[in-house]
């Protein structure tokens, strides 16, 4: 008789390399969860290179961290170098996680801080460190957190940042009435971030034409600038954009309350990066359209749905203007 056969090949025989290329397609709350398996994978799981994206917010990840001494004990001993990308909850942000992070995490390029949930901000008095290298920064705001001393214990450390994300309070706003409150300083803010390419202001309900003035005046590289649901925008501040940031390329107007004179008077001749537009449920009307889409040299991209202006006449005007490049309409 032959040699007995040997038993087939089970996952736990593979190499680490091997299964921690596996493990790097699981989600953390997965790969927490088959960590309880063996030792291996227990030690597969908690490789530092697993760690490079991590958000603890418990209703986007399921992951969550009990402690701000669990987290800084992560930082120190899964984290490290390898971390890239982080969220935090606002319960989460100290003064203690926020300088083990600029000492314990150089190369954290990409930070979320959601203070949305919160009932009160930590003491950042003594904060004298801060994540130097962020190039993607995230705040989530709350409606009755106010940010501004937070603020300017980190101005001095996000000069570099080039993609800013605000998120408002635009759906709890929309659920209950009250007094808007100006939680962040934003004209401030962009005099600490002159090298903004990306502006986002989704739902920021405070925001109105003379933030986007301001971020104009000292953001010459801006590529993007999203006001996708802030209700105050009502365009007054269009022309000057357009005038001052030469390298615009993307423009989000979403659910603004634009006014028809406000964009017909902007220089859309002159916008000639322009590519992406959005100008969904802005209530504009026919004749609006037509001279803002007639003008525009080289549009490839248009969300303008839920517009009762929007209609045959303005296609055809725009078809016989010899403007019309689209590649998407929405």
């Amino acid at each position: 008789m032959g040699a007995p056969l040997k038993n087939p090949s089970c996952i736990a025989d593979l190499p680490d390399k091997v299964l921690l290329r596996v493990f790097s397609f699981l989600s953390h709350r997965d790969m927490m969860k088959y960590s309880i398996v063996c030792k291996k994978w227990k030690m597969i799981a908690q490789d530092s290179r697993l760690w490079g994206f991590v958000s603890l917010r418990p209703e986007i990840s399921g992951l969550s961290v009990q402690n701000q001494d669990m987290l800084i004990k992560l930082i120190s001993t899964r984290f490290t170098t390898n971390l890239r990308y982080l969220e935090l909850p606002c319960d989460l942000i100290t003064r203690e996680v926020l300088q083990e992070l600029a000492n314990k995490c150089p190369n954290l390029t990409h930070l979320l801080l959601d203070f949305s949930h919160g009932a009160q901000l930590a003491d950042f008095s003594e904060l004298n460190a801060f994540p130097t290298k962020i190039k993607y920064l995230c705040l989530c705001l709350s409606e009755v957190i106010f940010l501004d001393n937070f603020m300017k214990k980190i101005y001095n450390f996000i000069n570099g940042t080039e993609m800013l994300h605000l998120y408002g309070t635009y759906e709890q706003g929309e659920e209950e009435e009250g007094e808007v409150y100006e939680v962040l300083n934003i004209r401030t803010l962009k005099q600490a971030t002159p090298n903004l390419r990306v502006i986002n202001l989704y739902g920021v309900s405070f925001v109105d034409d003379s933030h986007i003035e301001a971020f104009s005046s000292n953001c010459i590289q801006l590529s993007v600038l999203i006001v996708n649901y802030c209700s105050k925008v009502q365009g007054a501040s269009l022309k000057i954009l357009i005038q001052r940031c030469k390298f615009l390329r993307c423009l989000m107007l979403q659910q603004t309350n634009l006014l028809a004179e406000n964009v017909m008077a902007v220089e859309w001749d002159n916008a000639s990066n322009l590519r992406e537009l959005d100008i969904t449920a802005t209530d504009l009307s026919k004749d609006c359209l037509v001279d803002l889409l007639t003008r525009v040299p080289q549009l490839e991209w248009l969300s303008a749905g839920q517009l009762d202006g929007m209609s045959d006449y303005v296609l055809t005007k725009w078809m016989e203007s010899g403007e019309l490049f689209l590649k998407q309409i929405m």
